[in-house]
């Protein structure tokens, strides 16, 4: 008798032609789209002379000497810009996730005065471009004499002045049953206990979209920061990268590309900590 043939796994099957081409181009847009972080790698291990006489990706000669000279290039070793990032990007992702979250539960759940207009001045806020508003704000705090702290950088999230974060909380709140907010009331649970002991913790992979996303945008934002950050000691990554380049004398290309890359490991890292909330985030957010 014969045995019944084993099916063959999906990684093996042949590709038709429609989905062959399909996968070519997405592979073929991925290591274009991957080019220049590879090229950056492969230039922070070139000694600094042959970073542009070689384009190719494979170094001919392979030396760690970028990263010891950059690591110690600045007045202060690259760890201690990292330590300044690292805290400016703490504070601002606490600051958003408890405000964009008390926004959203106001907007999603309770009913004040005049609350579609005030929602609908949030939305309006996105299409606000951030340039329009760096004068005024700069004026604002250097009349409060805040200039060169990182309290400017951080105040604004403390007032949930990032609108996208409270949209995308405010849909995905209102996904959840009011059934939930019902049972609770009957407990006699106020609005305080029903947002933290019941919405919160289902509300957890829009926190986690928050968090990455502020955790990426902070982390990278080099204007704001280079805005009020006038002091080398309260210098973050981004403005610190920058003094690596110099238009009146020689830059440092291979060291700043060897710290370049070495800045980019917290981002990585942190994406992919958060990744499934990431994408459970996004792919609930709007449903109802």
């Amino acid at each position: 008798m014969a045995t019944p043939s084993r099916p063959i796994p999906v990684l093996f099957r042949p590709l038709k032609g429609g989905r062959l081409v399909k996968h070519t181009l997405l592979i073929g847009f991925g290591l274009v789209m991957l080019y220049p972080l590879l090229w950056m790698i492969s230039s922070s291990l070139k000694p600094e002379e042959l970073i542009f006489r070689e384009p190719g990706l494979w170094p001919s000669q392979v030396t760690l000497e970028n990263y010891t000279q950059g690591w110690y290039a600045l007045k202060h070793p690259f760890g201690y810009y990292l330590w300044n990032s690292a805290v400016v990007t703490a504070l601002s992702v606490v600051a958003n996730l408890v405000a964009c979250s008390l926004a959203a539960y106001a907007f999603a759940r309770l009913n004040f005065p005049l609350k579609k207009f005030w929602f609908a001045i949030m939305l309006g806020t996105i299409m606000l471009p951030h340039h329009v508003v760096i004068v005024p704000q700069y004026i604002m705090f250097s009349e409060l004499d805040l200039i060169n702290t990182i309290w400017p950088l951080v105040m604004p999230k403390v007032l949930a002045t990032d609108a996208f974060f409270v949209f995308l909380m405010v849909q995905f709140i209102r996904t959840l049953p009011r059934e939930l907010d019902e049972a609770a009331e009957i407990d006699g649970a106020g609005y305080w206990r029903i947002f933290i002991r019941v919405v919160m913790p289902l509300c957890m992979p829009a926190l986690a979209t928050t968090a990455i996303f502020t955790f990426i945008w902070t982390w990278n934002d080099f204007l704001s920061q280079l805005l009020y950050l006038n002091n080398p000691d309260n210098f973050t990554v981004p403005v610190a990268l920058r003094t690596f380049l110099d238009a009146s004398s020689d830059s440092s290309w291979g060291p700043m590309f060897a710290m370049s890359i070495i800045a980019l490991g917290p981002i990585f890292g942190f994406f992919l900590a958060g990744q499934k909330y990431l994408i459970r985030g996004v792919a609930t957010t709007g449903l109802k």
